[in-house]
């Protein structure tokens, strides 16, 4: 071989980054055992080397072995790296343990390779013991081997105890204007970090212990970093990433400002890091801080920081700004997608989101698992069961059906669109269930009024040791204020303690609307009165509803007072207890009360009902003619009525608010939307199929009556979902037992 062509392949192994491809790494190694025999030791630990950056574990192994024993370092280094490039780690740390034995010492280019292992294995004490050697070797001073070590405390924290780690999910530059703003910056010192799950009804919740863990292990974090002789952005990263992590939000800013006075400017993961920070406490005026600070630096088209600012933005409830900064986005992944539909499920904005959904596909970007569980909300809020459906084939054609977020999601949605024999059954397929699942199945049971079947799961959630969280006590009170279970709900709601959980707001509104239901208004009174958290308007606001029903206007009164102490813009007590006073009789107090509101700007919520009929929801609101079908509509709903009629339905039109006379009153609840709606079904499908229909307010006494009559008349199950519960009628009968 020329001297000349050995000095170009000498040049070219010892400058490894000019081979780019996995072909010319392997062209290079023929030509080497064509040209050079035999190959030295050391030129095969450079060809190792190289097939070890592309990852070709099997040639790395075949070439390993064929070099004579004992290996270079050069060797087992390029090894022990493409074991753990490649997911092979218990691998990487036993060629490791024989680095060791056969006396070869490791170097700054191993640690980080081992110590990746050791977060992959989850081996804590593994990594603590990789730590000896790294400070017995003299190397704990080295960049690269302390930001390895930082990554593996920050991601192995919570290992200290594993039964805590076993309870989390497991799932789930230049400018000076924006350190200086974050200087002398104060956050509550209280922080609540339940997780919650937007718009599904369920969360996931980090304990205080694993909090109080994860500082711990911060601790260590924080040791390492601070003996770390010189730091790069990755250090920085590591640090203020494992300090948000772990709840510490104050320290993370803290970082960040001390990373701004070390001359060192943040980079795309350092802002998406401390984005959150500004999201969980609403800070929008920080939170445009950081955006103007990224547009500055070019950091605005990324897509992490345009995810980052889209999750910021929508916790700010600043959906347009949301929006405004997705469609300026170069490029969309799925991440900065599934963020723009999450904000809009979020924020209410369900239409907008199964939109954005629709759109992600014809963009041919393929949903993930996790998109599933952010768009069933939107189809179980809107209950439009034929999407719902057509997105659970899709979830079985890609293989997500087992995956237990999605899973949970499906029960949530299919229990909220009005089918829950179809909730129970994944729910009892699922291999694995979590506390997510069982709140889910458990509200579904609750809002459908099968009381007994959702306290005997949540009995049954307790012996299987699943952990109780906030919301399945919510569920379980639901239950029970369905069913007038006071005795039962008293008992659970006094065990919350004894689970670690300390009654909220939503617990106590659940167990005052209970009594109010159950007509124990005084005691209800008494328990709102007695509260340990200030009682809002809308949890008196229940007391007041439960008046209504029991026709008893001076407790009505009373509590109305309360209402218009805490809140004097509160509609819906003005419109309830004018309503009372119309269905009394007491034209003009009720008048007075109008023209109150009148003065004040408000306005009633008027009545809506909407059906899913062919793929299409159609919407009704009381006395509208506006749907294209409405002579056809109202000519079937009055002959439906009048079969009605002849099986023995008698209108009740006690609550007819208006001072006229019997007939206007007849057609006033005649009309009703949710009978538009019901009319509209039957008209349009075969006969037996279920009618589904939605209603925004609480369907009156005297539709109730009538929707009993018509299901046995029409020989349809009709389900009707009110703001409260659902309603489930057939054969003449409804599920609630005529207590709601």
């Amino acid at each position: 071989m020329s001297t000349c062509y050995q000095t170009s392949l000498r040049t070219f192994l010892e400058h490894e980054s000019g081979i780019k491809t996995k072909h010319q790494a392997k062209e290079l190694h023929a030509r080497i055992i064509r040209t050079i025999a035999p190959v030295s030791a050391i030129l095969n630990s450079k060809i190792l080397s190289i097939y070890s950056n592309f990852n070709l574990l099997r040639d790395s192994l075949t070439l390993f072995n064929a070099i004579d024993s004992p290996q270079p370092t050069k060797a087992w280094k390029s090894i022990i790296k493409c074991y753990a490039s490649s997911g092979f780690f218990l691998n990487s740390l036993t060629f490791f343990n024989g680095m060791r034995a056969e006396g070869r010492i490791p170097d700054r280019n191993v640690f980080p390779s081992v110590l990746k292992s050791c977060v992959q294995l989850r081996d804590l004490r593994l990594g603590e013991s990789i730590h000896g050697c790294v400070i017995t070797l003299g190397l704990d001073s080295d960049l690269y081997t302390g930001n390895a070590l930082m990554n593996m405390y920050a991601k192995l924290q919570f290992l200290k105890d594993p039964q805590v780690f076993d309870k989390m999910p497991e799932r789930k530059k230049q400018t000076s204007g924006f350190w200086n703003g974050l200087v002398g910056y104060n956050y509550p010192d209280e922080l609540d970090l339940n997780l919650r799950s937007g718009g599904v009804g369920l969360d996931y919740d980090m304990t205080e212990q694993a909090i109080k863990l994860g500082a711990l292990g911060m601790d260590t974090v924080s040791k390492v970093f601070e003996m770390m002789p010189i730091r790069d952005v990755v250090s920085w990263n590591t640090v203020i990433g494992g300090n948000v992590q772990s709840g510490r939000y104050m320290e993370a800013l803290g970082m960040l400002r001390e990373m701004g006075c070390a001359d060192l400017k943040p980079d795309s993961f350092t802002l998406s890091t401390v984005l959150p920070i500004f999201a969980k406490y609403v800070d929008i005026k920080k939170g445009k801080e950081v955006h103007g600070f990224a547009i500055r630096h070019g950091f605005d088209g990324d897509v992490f920081i345009g995810s980052s600012l889209i999750d910021m933005y929508a916790n700010c409830t600043r959906v347009d700004d949301s929006y405004k900064l997705f469609c300026l986005l170069p490029q969309r992944d799925a991440v900065s997608w599934n963020s723009m539909i999450a904000t809009c499920v979020q924020n209410g904005r369900f239409d907008e989101g199964l939109e954005l959904f629709r759109q992600m596909l014809r963009d041919n970007i393929g949903p993930a698992e996790y998109s599933f569980s952010i768009i069933m909300p939107a189809c179980a809020h809107l209950t439009t069961l034929n999407l719902g459906k057509q997105l659970h084939a899709y979830v079985i054609r890609a293989g997500y059906d087992e995956n237990i977020y999605v899973a949970s999601s499906l029960v949530d949605m299919y229990a909220k669109c009005g089918n829950i024999k179809i909730a129970r059954w994944i729910f009892h397929n699922m291999e694995i269930q979590d506390s997510v699942s069982w709140t889910a199945m458990i509200m579904g049971y609750a809002i459908h009024g099968l009381a007994r079947d959702a306290i005997l799961l949540f009995e049954k959630m307790q012996m299987e040791g699943v952990q109780s969280n906030s919301v399945v006590f919510v569920a379980v009170l639901t239950a029970c204020s369905h069913a007038g279970l006071v005795d039962e709900a008293w008992k659970f709601f006094n065990s919350m303690n004894n689970h670690g959980i300390p009654p909220e707001l939503e617990h106590y509104a659940g167990l005052a609307d209970l009594l109010g239901r159950a007509g124990r208004l005084q005691e209800a009174y008494d328990f709102i009165s007695s509260m340990h958290i200030k009682p809002t308007g809308s949890v008196w606001s229940a007391l007041l509803s439960a008046c209504r029903v029991h026709k008893n206007i001076e407790m009505a009164e009373k509590v109305a007072k309360e209402i218009f102490i805490i809140d004097p813009e509160y509609t819906g007590a003005y419109a309830l207890l004018s309503n009372m006073y119309g269905v009394a009789g007491r034209w003009k107090e009720a008048q007075k009360l109008r023209i109150t509101m009148k003065r004040k700007g408000m306005t009633k919520k008027p009545a809506c009902s909407w059906i899913e009929v062919k793929n299409k929801v159609h919407a009704f609101v009381a006395g509208d003619k506006s749907h294209p079908l409405y002579d056809q509509i109202n000519e079937a709903l009055e002959e439906i009525l009048e079969q009605i009629e002849r099986e023995g339905y008698v209108p009740d039109t006690s609550e007819v608010l208006h001072d006229v006379d019997e007939e206007q009153k007849r057609f006033a609840v005649s009309t009703h939307s949710e009978r538009l709606a019901i009319a509209f079904g039957i008209m349009s499908t075969t006969a037996g199929t279920t009618i589904r229909v939605t209603k925004n307010l609480r369907v009156c006494v005297d539709c109730h009556t009538a929707i009993k009559f018509i299901s046995k008349t029409m020989g349809r199950e009709i389900i009707v979902r009110d703001n409260i519960r659902f309603h489930c009628f057939k054969d003449g009968s409804c599920s609630c037992g005529d207590y709601w």
